[in-house]
């Protein structure tokens, strides 16, 4: 009776300790040092990034943009990552709960007889008899230093990096689909603007080789003319090419036909998008909450922090209850049923280290993740002030290409009203009209690029990502600065 209330005793104390702390560092997210304001000049209206492609205000793009994000590759493979990262957690949390297994089995045992005198087996059986088994076994260990807290803490938070991952893989699609069919429609227009010179260019040609004929100008100047004209030929072919190359990767990164993708672009030269502009009002510190890079390498941070704790409790005793019980009867026996039940502690004494290394390398580890969320925030921030700095530059020198072309245009209409009067010659005109292309496809270019670091700076602040679910939600609030300690200490 003594014994008996002794394990009982044990027991009760097992589950009592089963509630303690988990052994490990109880993790903070790091305190990160980054400006308290964009140090870069800010550009364009305040608008709402979530909504940001909607502002482009192109039916075309907004098609091509919708298609993208329904079977691409890219986004398969990350929601592939987060199933995994699922299961892998409802795999950790199996560890608070006892194993059962079950087992049953039958089996005839008998003796063969042997014929008489001869020596040979007749095969005739004799004594057979019949028995049968079944039993349950059952075991559960409890987590008394949280070993299974803490790989479930580390599984939960890879989960959500992953989730993370699916929307940062979102927003590069997106921002790369918009880049490309950008690049496609200022490909077009350079295209034409090309072809228009080269226009200009065998114009002049044609008027030098006349000129040439009558000995007013020089052979080698008709041939220079010439040779102008086929090299912004060849630059409009080449132009043309570019957007041929174009409109392939629109269709891989859309999965949609090709013909089904010329559909959409259409036949005809269309002009830029012009979207409302996009101001970055939020403060760098609140970048961290947008963007999902971060949110991962953040959560990434974590998971590792829990697996010290998981690599920790591996020094301490772990105790598990187990026990069984068991059916058998045989042919011409009773039924019985032994059954057992009883606590098991184990104690690592000698392992040669390895425990040791296992709990070094978690810590390296967390290093490395740390070290590695430092560097993703530090490039963050980055490419936001970088990507202003460029709109900045950028649409100063638009203003200055518009004027440019604004006075080029204005010395066109000029020359064509003396030309037809007879104060200038076609020569004259066509040399300003080539000026005046020049100039359009000098501001075509800044726009374009205008364009472009738009969609950089979209996809800097985190596409307008927010979260939607709980744990989403968690992971934004995860990543605000600790109110203490050093940055990255675990306590």
């Amino acid at each position: 009776m003594y014994s008996e209330i002794r394990s009982i005793m044990l027991i009760a104390a097992a589950v009592l300790l089963s509630a303690c702390a988990a052994v490990g560092p109880n993790y903070r997210a790091p305190e990160l040092k980054v400006p308290t304001e964009w140090q870069a000049p800010q550009a364009g209206k305040s608008a709402d990034v979530n909504a940001w492609w909607s502002r482009f205000q192109d039916p075309a793009l907004s098609t091509l943009l919708e298609a993208a994000q329904q079977e691409n590759p890219t986004l398969l493979k990350a929601a592939a990552a987060i199933e995994k990262a699922r299961a892998s957690r409802s795999a950790a949390e199996s560890g608070f709960l006892p194993s059962v297994t079950a087992s049953a089995g039958t089996s005839w045992s008998g003796s063969l007889k042997n014929g008489t005198g001869t020596g040979v087996t007749t095969g005739a059986t004799t004594g057979t008899s019949r028995s049968s088994t079944a039993g349950l076994d059952a075991s559960w260990e409890v987590d008394l230093f949280g070993k299974s807290r803490r790989t479930v803490e580390s599984a939960g938070a890879l989960l959500q990096a992953r989730e993370a991952d699916w929307h940062d893989a979102r927003v590069s699609l997106g921002a790369e689909v918009a880049t490309t069919y950008v690049d496609y429609r200022g490909g077009r227009l350079k295209q034409k603007y090309y072809e228009e010179q080269a226009d200009s260019q065998a114009k002049t040609a044609e008027l030098t080789a006349l000129a040439a004929k009558a000995g007013f100008t020089a052979p080698a100047d008709a041939r220079l003319a010439e040779a102008s004209a086929a090299s912004t030929r060849s630059t409009a072919l080449a132009q043309q090419g570019e957007c041929e190359l174009l409109v392939k990767s629109l269709v891989a990164l859309t999965g949609l036909p090709e013909a089904s993708v010329r559909q959409t672009l259409g036949a005809d030269i269309r002009a830029l998008p012009v979207p409302d502009g996009l101001k970055v009002t939020a403060l760098p510190a609140d970048l961290l909450r947008q963007r999902p890079d971060i949110v991962s390498a953040e959560r990434t941070l974590a998971s590792t922090s829990a697996l010290i704790g998981a690599a920790e409790a591996e020094k301490y005793p772990s105790f598990s209850l187990s026990g069984s019980v068991g059916l058998s009867a045989a042919t011409g026996t009773s039924l019985l049923a032994p059954w057992s039940f009883g606590p098991t502690v184990s104690l690592p004494l000698f392992d040669g280290g390895k425990i040791a290394a296992d709990i070094k390398g978690a810590r390296a580890d967390y290093a490395a993740a740390r070290a590695g969320y430092q560097q993703v925030v530090r490039d963050a921030v980055k490419e936001v002030e970088q990507a202003l700095v460029r709109l900045d530059s950028v649409a100063r020198q638009e203003e200055e290409a518009k004027k440019s072309a604004a006075g080029y245009r204005a010395y066109v209409s000029a020359t064509e009203a003396n030309w037809r009067v007879g104060r200038a010659s076609l020569l004259d005109l066509e040399t300003a009209r080539r000026s005046a292309i020049g100039a359009e496809v000098t501001l075509l270019d800044l726009q374009q690029s205008r364009l472009e670091y738009w969609i950089a700076l979209y996809k800097a602040v985190g596409g307008g990502w927010k979260s939607t679910s709980g744990e989403a939600t968690r992971m934004a609030q995860t990543v605000s600065p600790a109110p203490a300690g050093k940055e990255g200490e675990l306590k």
